[in-house]
């Protein structure tokens, strides 16, 4: 993670400050369990919760691991020199670095994905707002990037608003997925350590109990999640892939918003590029690439190892923080992309009616044509019109076989754009639950 690809409510999650009152609150609330249990004093347990309002020092804590060489025993050693060392040495009973750490990483997991969440939204705000403002505003549909048939940019965005609200449906299952604890002992058989402190730490921390741990929380929930993160960023790029296409000069159907003072390029003071969305290409191969690792994660040596440990580290804030700037950054696009639709209706008309070619085969057959004929006649006139001979309609026209079967006033009605438009209200209901959402 770099400063250049983040935003701070999702970093501040991730940091040292924040990990470590995390544990923190999973050990107060532990004492607490023990205590009712009977296991330690109460005024141990109270003890412990001396520790809320102070500061836990990063540097110290760091110090000692330098010493210790593992983390937990730091940030234990730490805790009793803020609470007592008498107190301290009822904190952690019965339990093993892994009931802290996993426990901890699901509850900064959760924080994340509900950092996400909001990036989504907005994300589908702006795409919602789009598609209404262009539902009907024409363009041509392209496949194997070649013309089509006749669709709207609104349809543009609604396929993405459609793609993007599956994406919130994943996350929230991704979420509920990975909101499990353990405190269940050395290798989860609670030999040290009653269920009920687990049940009471999770009910306190927003997550469930995990039906069965080892040392460690099953690593497929965190496999699902960093999965869950990978598909997002493939609908990022998906959007910014399109965007890319339509900024292209030869195409230029709509731009990222170039601000004032900015500048293209140092060489050619001409140059508006499409940044933002190059950059959003590049965030999403990224974030993917924490999907193979977290998979990998999933099959340990035996009730435990730590060869997820270093993984984790690495891919749960650096992916979570490039996708929650990157979904800010694509809302930031789509609400302020400037659209030109004179363009798109320029490059729908470029092949001078070309897009009609499926109609005039479907009433060719509809008027006694074999459809091996039908092609053929459409398409000899098709490729005549490709390569710039005349109008599309009028090299149809001038054809004895399609004129015979369909007659002038039957050509001319097959060259109606609003033909191609009139279920893009059915399409939208479908999407949004009504045309007028």
């Amino acid at each position: 993670m770099i400063p250049r690809y983040a935003r701070p409510e999702m970093v501040a999650i991730w940091e040292p400050r924040t990990r470590f009152r995390i544990w923190w609150e999973i050990e107060a609330h532990a004492c607490d369990a023990q205590a009712a249990l009977g296991v330690i004093p109460k005024e141990a347990a109270e003890a412990v919760w001396k520790a809320r309002d102070a500061e836990f020092d990063v540097a110290r804590i760091d110090a000692i691991e330098a010493v210790t060489k593992h983390d937990v025993i730091a940030f234990l050693t730490h805790l009793g020199e803020i609470v007592g060392v008498e107190e301290a040495r009822f904190v952690h009973q019965g339990m093993t670095s892994s009931d802290v750490l996993d426990t901890a990483l699901n509850v900064q997991l959760c924080r994340a994905a509900d950092l996400l969440m909001g990036g989504l939204d907005r994300v589908c705000a702006a795409l919602k707002t789009r598609a209404f403002e262009h539902r009907l505003t024409p363009r041509i549909g392209r496949s194997h990037g070649i013309h089509a048939e006749p669709t709207t940019l609104g349809l543009t965005f609604a396929r993405f608003y459609a793609e993007m609200d599956r994406n919130r449906a994943r996350l929230r299952a991704a979420r509920e997925e990975v909101a499990t604890g353990a405190i269940s002992g050395p290798v989860g058989t609670f030999a040290s350590i009653d269920p009920a402190v687990e049940a009471h730490v999770c009910e306190r921390m927003g997550l469930r109990p995990e039906p069965i741990s080892t040392q460690v929380i099953p690593r497929d929930r965190h496999a699902m999640f960093f999965a869950t993160l990978g598909v997002i960023a493939s609908g990022i790029e998906n959007v910014a892939t399109e965007i890319r296409h339509m900024q292209r000069s030869e195409v230029m159907e709509a731009e990222e918003y170039f601000a004032p003072g900015q500048k293209g390029s140092s060489a050619m003071p001409h140059k508006r590029n499409p940044v933002l969305t190059e950059n959003l290409t590049g965030l999403a191969r990224l974030i993917r690439s924490a999907v193979v690792p977290a998979l990998e994660n999933v099959a340990l040596w035996h009730e435990r190892d730590i060869s997820h440990s270093s993984v984790e580290r690495g891919i749960a804030p650096d992916a979570t923080i490039h996708l929650d700037f990157a979904l800010h950054r694509l809302a930031g696009v789509i609400e302020k992309l400037v659209v030109y639709p004179e363009r798109m209706q320029a490059n729908l008309e470029r092949f001078r009616g070309l897009v009609h070619s499926q109609r005039v085969l479907l009433a060719l057959t509809q008027a006694g044509l074999t459809r091996e004929d039908a092609y053929a006649a459409v398409q000899r006139n098709a490729m005549r019109a490709w390569e710039g001979e005349a109008d599309f309609k009028a090299l149809l026209l001038a054809d004895p076989e399609v004129a015979g079967a369909l007659g002038r006033d039957g050509v001319e009605a097959l060259f109606d754009l609003g033909h191609h438009l009139r279920h893009v209200d059915t399409i939208f209901e479908r999407v949004f639950g009504s045309a007028d959402a």
